[in-house]
């Protein structure tokens, strides 16, 4: 049994699987300005973002990853009742992505794992008796994509090189592999509640929110970090999406790597406890 997760291909929906290339394996491809096509695949959008594809839009553009979610993303589940993923809004009325121009991508720089990665589709899969995941590659193969009629050969090594994807699937993977074990977990660890799939979306994709969230009482109440390490996170966005992750895996999946103070459990029952007088109270006035 094979479980595959394609969030980053364009194959997701189709029951055939493509046929799966290592790096080695030599492509055709070019894409410039000029090309008869230029353009067209970012007239009909269908992108999911990494958690690090968000940090570097968002910096990009100088808002918060609050403003980002809201203005240019929109959610969905990847199975019914589970976590959140996030994909590029559209323009409104249109299929084509917001960061279109008539000179290109207006985002370039920082563009997208799946945009970089066109017209190659990266598989992330996980085996039934493994702990890890294997990536592979397809070719997409579009009928208005003229890049593929260029002459031009390189592998799929190379290409990943030369898109600049060796910085982006290392700091995509751990979401990746996060994504991979909720799907072949399945029925193991149950149906998570609407308040781990909320954490989840806030720790994965809205790096400002949690960085506000760990400042909180509440957190810094249950989690034992030292000065140093909660100054890295308030400052460091790098270092806040690599602790993200490790909180998921801790209050998702019990793969403790935060130390707790002793007396958290009891201190976390006496909030909630406070929390529910005041929303009685409030229901009264």
């Amino acid at each position: 049994m094979v479980d595959i997760n394609v969030e980053d291909s364009p194959f997701e929906a189709s029951p055939v699987a493509p046929e799966t290339f290592d790096e080695n394996h030599v492509i055709k491809f070019r894409c410039y300005k000029g090309i008869e096509c230029f353009n067209a695949c970012c007239n009909s959008i269908d992108i999911t973002l990494t958690p690090y594809d968000i940090l570097r839009l968002k910096n990009h553009l100088g808002i918060t990853s609050t403003e980002f979610l809201k203005k240019y993303t929109i959610p969905f589940e990847f199975n019914k009742g589970s976590i959140a993923g996030v994909k590029l809004l559209p323009q409104e009325g249109s299929t084509a992505c917001q960061f279109v121009t008539e000179e290109g991508c207006s985002v370039y720089a920082d563009r997208p794992t799946a945009c970089r990665y066109y017209p190659v589709g990266l598989l992330s899969l996980r085996r039934a008796d493994e702990n890890f995941d294997r990536s592979s590659w397809a070719l997409v193969q579009e009928d208005h994509c003229m890049g593929h009629n260029e002459d031009r050969e390189i592998t799929i090594k190379d290409y990943r090189k030369e898109q600049g994807l060796e910085e982006y699937d290392e700091h995509g993977h751990a979401w990746r592999q996060l994504v991979l074990k909720m799907k072949s977990a399945g029925p193991s660890i149950g149906q998570p509640s609407l308040a781990s799939r909320q954490l989840f979306f806030m720790a994965c994709y809205d790096l400002d929110r949690f960085r506000e969230f760990v400042k909180s009482e509440g957190f810094q109440g249950t989690f034992k970090l030292t000065e140093d390490e909660l100054n890295r996170l308030y400052e460091d966005d790098m270092a806040l999406m690599k602790f993200s992750d490790r909180f998921i895996r801790q209050v998702m999946f019990g793969e403790v790597s935060i130390d707790v103070h002793d007396d958290a459990v009891e201190k976390h029952i006496q909030r909630r406890k406070e929390a529910e007088a005041l929303r009685k109270e409030a229901e009264a006035d």
